[in-house]
């Protein structure tokens, strides 16, 4: 895996994938940045849900579960001290659909987390504490 990261302007950055894929970096306008893309910390957040999602929809659709929406929803804490680390993040999955098993999305999620979210489980090691819950919806067409 490759990737490069480029200085344009102030606090602001374009990180390029190995894939050709572009991201715009920026900083709060208060540390030099003009507020015209995500922070890096917030990228590794959105990483670390992006890993997991793909996971448990992954899982879902082997299973046959009839999804029609997922999300996860993250919430971190960072430590008070620079660096500032995460300390702690909980990932809520919501997943919708028709006849969906609890039991099936319950153990995608566990899974995720447990064994197969590269993301989740390398920044567990390094001392985040992540924690995760799920919820399923029926899915009402209107």
């Amino acid at each position: 895996m490759q990737a490069t990261v480029k200085w344009t302007d102030g606090a602001m950055f374009v990180g390029e994938s190995g894939s050709g894929h572009s991201v715009v970096i920026d900083g709060p306008e208060d540390l030099g940045g003009r507020n015209m893309g995500f922070r890096p910390m917030e990228m590794v957040l959105i990483g670390t849900g992006g890993c997991s999602i793909y996971d448990v929809m992954s899982m879902l659709k082997k299973s046959r579960q009839k999804v029609v929406d997922c999300r996860v929803e993250l919430q971190a804490e960072r430590a008070d001290a620079v660096p500032a680390v995460f300390t702690r993040i909980h990932m809520h999955f919501v997943v919708s659909g028709t006849g969906l098993k609890d039991s099936q999305v319950k153990r995608a999620v566990a899974l995720s987390a447990e064994k197969y979210c590269s993301a989740s489980i390398m920044l567990g090691a390094g001392g985040v504490e992540i924690t995760h819950s799920y919820a399923v919806e029926e899915f009402a067409a209107s």
